[in-house]
């Protein structure tokens, strides 16, 4: 007598492919590398191919889009994720389909920014693809060879992310570690000036942009995929202190790079206040999980404390005190503010002190607009406040090292560099500390953290003091750098680009709040080219970004866990309820 067959478990059960396309993958399943290898050199094809087919009235598109052939801009983009596509599928890495996956979505993102702008730009289709005699379908070819190699990744199944563990000599790991970080200095300075300035001179700055960001994130998303950045994620964790002293050498050398311009050093410094702020916000936020809507009050306090103290013509105190010491007052000032700020959390939590925080930072915005006790100026702003100066050299002035001149305003970029170390360091520590527990205790459940004996109450007081007096000393060297103070640069909009920074970098992070305020501060200025759909692209891309990766783009070990899902078959094997004994 033969035996029935065992009936199969979700563990050893075979995949079932429903729907068309499930069909359709499954047939190409046998052929998914040729797939890849294919769509690989159809995006190579489709870079040497013509873009365009007329000169657009703006001017000719970047990189000689109505001629073939070129080995610049989007075109090189192409050549080299179409490369790397080529050899991830041919030679069968570990992960290969992830790998190339995300590397065909990359050459997919490349091509449908450029052929669209052109589209648009160009009044229609034909504009790349045939109109009076010539044709051009650059972007089409690109377009398809990125479909092909999804395809075929798809179709060959995407494999999980590897975890790569390789024990080095241990100068062969810093080694790597110096040339990683080097690379990405380049690449930081390369996005920065993708599309230069804008303007008459360059119309289509925006869409370069855009485009270097597709190609990017194809590239790091594959490397990703990979588990390379992963792995220099832990060969830096591995070696903390050595790889925070060449970050810190690596950033300061950003004025040697492209970006060392007196334009760009004067983003980078903005970009470093508004980073140093952002971490500020994260131990109110991402730790203590108290949201705060008028956190860049506390900017704005320590700001107009520093244009009283620094000698400024229109200041109504009238005192000039050392830089340094204008930055501690500041600091201190802004904290207090913080601290009084904060002592309504006794009473209320969650929306309740959310109004709250936003009532005091529309307090500050009046209070400074209407010049209240003759410090903020009102209208006219506080003008003319003097630059920082180490004897007779003003940190406004260019400097001459041998034969490189760098440009003016580079001292403040390398004070920026230099205060936003410094936070991170506070807020790396108090991260790691007792009272970092017990912020993120309050975080998960306020009530389970009390109940564990953690005084709430003052603990987040110390919370907004920490993160205000960290606004401060931010506030102090943006009233520096600008030269002026005005109470319309700390509205609410403000405190919202702030706090979408602290999310959309990851809560709890220091990485994730520096580059979360980088992004939010590169990406308008870089798409005021789009003027009417700007804020849109910026909305969409929040909106894409939170729903595909709402722990943000770096996660905190506990964000990740609190937002992780609960796996289908734990919950099918989850034991019922206990049986209730019935007494008799």
């Amino acid at each position: 007598m033969t035996e029935a067959p065992p009936a199969s478990t979700p563990e050893t059960a075979p995949p079932r492919h429903t729907g068309r396309l499930a069909g359709l993958l499954g047939a190409l399943a046998p052929r998914a590398r040729l797939l890849g290898i294919v769509g690989g050199v159809v995006a190579i094809l489709g870079s040497q191919l013509p873009w365009a087919t007329f000169v657009l009235n703006q001017g000719a598109y970047p990189e000689l889009a109505t001629l073939p052939f070129g080995f610049t801009g989007f075109r090189l983009h192409l050549v080299i994720l179409g490369l790397a596509t080529i050899v991830v599928a041919a030679v069968r890495v570990p992960a290969a389909n992830r790998i190339v996956r995300n590397l065909g979505i990359g050459i997919v993102a490349v091509a449908v920014i450029n052929g669209l702008y052109i589209t648009v730009e160009g009044g229609g289709l034909g504009a790349i693809t045939a109109a009076d005699g010539a044709v051009a379908f650059g972007s089409v070819v690109a377009l398809i060879g990125g479909v092909l190699a999804i395809l075929g990744s798809a179709a060959g199944g995407v494999e999980p992310r590897p975890e790569l563990d390789w024990n080095l000599p241990l100068w062969v790991e810093w080694l790597l570690l110096v040339v990683i970080f080097v690379l990405m200095l380049l690449v930081v300075a390369a996005a920065l000036t993708s599309g230069g300035q804008g303007g008459v001179v360059n119309p289509y700055s925006g869409a370069v942009f855009l485009s270097f960001l597709g190609a990017a994130g194809g590239a790091f998303a594959g490397l990703n995929a990979s588990g390379l950045l992963g792995y220099v994620a832990t060969l830096s964790e591995r070696h903390r202190v050595f790889s925070v002293i060449v970050l810190l050498i690596v950033a300061l050398g950003l004025p040697l790079t492209s970006a060392g311009t007196e334009y760009w050093m004067t983003v980078a410094s903005n970009i470093g206040v508004y980073a140093a702020t952002a971490i500020g916000l994260n131990i109110v936020v991402g730790l203590a999980g108290l949201l705060d809507l008028g956190y860049v009050a506390f900017l704005g306090i320590g700001a107009f404390v520093a244009a009283n103290l620094s000698g400024a013509t229109a200041s109504a105190v009238g005192i000039h005190l050392p830089f340094v010491l204008v930055m501690v007052i500041s600091a201190v000032v802004a904290g207090i503010f913080g601290a009084i700020v904060g002592s309504p959390t006794l009473r209320v939590r969650g929306d309740y002190l959310a109004i709250v925080t936003l009532a005091f930072g529309e307090i500050f915005v009046r209070s400074a607009q209407n010049n209240i006790g003759g410090l903020t100026g009102g209208a006219n702003a506080i003008p003319n406040i003097p630059a920082v100066a180490v004897g007779d050299f003003r940190f406004n002035e260019s400097i001459t090292i041998g034969s490189v001149q760098l440009p003016s305003g580079v001292m403040y970029y390398v004070l920026i560099v230099l205060l936003v170390a410094g936070v991170m360091l506070v807020f790396g520590n108090l991260k790691n500390s007792r009272l970092g527990r017990a912020w993120i205790a309050i975080r998960e459940d306020e009530d389970a953290a009390s109940a564990m004996g953690i005084r709430t109450g003052p603990i987040k007081i110390l919370a907004f003091l920490l993160g205000a007096t960290l606004a401060g000393l931010a506030g102090a060297f943006f009233a520096h750098k600008t030269g002026v103070v005005a109470y319309d640069s700390f509205r609410f909009l403000e405190s919202v680009t702030l706090l979408s920074a602290v999310i959309l970098g990851g809560m709890g992070t220091i990485p994730g709040a520096v580059l979360g305020a980088s992004i939010l501060f590169v990406l308008p200025e870089k798409l005021r080219e789009f003027s009417d759909y700007r804020l849109l692209i910026f909305g969409l891309a929040l909106v894409l970004i939170m729903r595909f990766r709402p722990q943000g783009i770096v996660a905190d070990k506990h964000r990740r866990a609190e937002l992780a899902e609960e796996p289908e078959d734990a919950a099918k094997e989850a034991p019922g309820p206990l049986p209730t004994r019935v007494e008799p």
